[in-house]
């Protein structure tokens, strides 16, 4: 083989080894502690990993459900973060333990108190809420998100994922909910708590994890891995280089 051929076949290599390992983008996700289950309460947990090396995310907007209104919505407080609660009033008021409700919250707003308090290259936060009732009507409950930047960069998660298509480029976090209990109370136990107790307690239980730490257990180790495929690539890449530099030399001395 001519040692421009295996130059190229080396570079070539190179490169199909990267493309193959290129990361898929991870994105803003939803997941509660423990299950979501319909009409009851639940601690769910917005999960943003920071996918710039240059720049940390400074800044979360999460649009709440307008079509399925959540009466009771109680962030728990983040070290670093500033929390801001916006409520709407709705068209068609919710009754919550006998008393009508007219209003209820459309966006929470998590704001770093500087960068250097933001999430970090290669690290990710959770942002725990409780939420309820959930809906008895729905199966999932989509929540757009908009991220920040301290590069003043705004990524857009609110495309809602569609059943029998690709997943989106910018996909919205999607809470699935399960089924209620077979009492027909989808509270989590038969206990006699009343919703707010319930509630409270699920939020003073909430483990959540405010301190930012590097995601090894899922998109970290994701990411970590395709990049050492990529690395991997690299090299094989140049010893094909250099292995065709060096068989044209042995040839031109010859």
């Amino acid at each position: 083989m001519k040692a421009s051929r295996i130059a190229a076949v080396g570079a070539v290599a190179g490169v199909a080894v990267l493309a193959l390992s290129a990361p898929a983008f991870a994105h803003v996700s939803v997941q509660p502690e423990g299950e979501a289950a319909k009409g009851g309460y639940a601690v769910v947990n917005f999960k943003v990993p920071n996918e710039r090396d240059n720049a940390s995310t400074t800044k979360l907007e999460v649009t709440f459900p307008t079509d399925h209104p959540l009466a009771s919505v109680m962030p728990q407080p983040v070290d670093g973060w500033d929390i801001k609660v916006t409520k709407s009033k709705l068209d068609k008021p919710l009754e919550m333990h006998g008393k009508k409700i007219d209003e209820a919250v459309t966006k929470v707003t998590w704001t770093a108190d500087d960068d250097d308090a933001g999430i970090g290259p290669g690290f990710f936060q959770k942002f725990p809420v409780s939420v309820g009732t959930l809906p008895e009507d729905a199966d999932e409950l989509a929540f757009k998100a908009l991220q920040t930047y301290s590069n003043k960069e705004v990524v857009r998660w609110i495309e809602v994922p569609q059943e029998g298509k690709e997943e989106p480029d910018f996909p919205a976090p999607v809470l699935a909910l399960a089924e209620a209990s077979g009492d027909g109370h989808s509270h989590g136990a038969s206990d006699g708590k009343t919703e707010d107790a319930k509630s409270d307690e699920s939020t003073e239980n909430a483990s959540a994890e405010t301190t930012a730490t590097a995601d090894s257990g899922d998109a970290g180790g994701t990411d970590t891995t395709a990049r050492v495929l990529g690395i991997v690539g690299i090299v094989v890449g140049a010893a094909g280089v250099a292995y065709g530099v060096l068989a044209g030399r042995r040839r031109a001395d010859a």
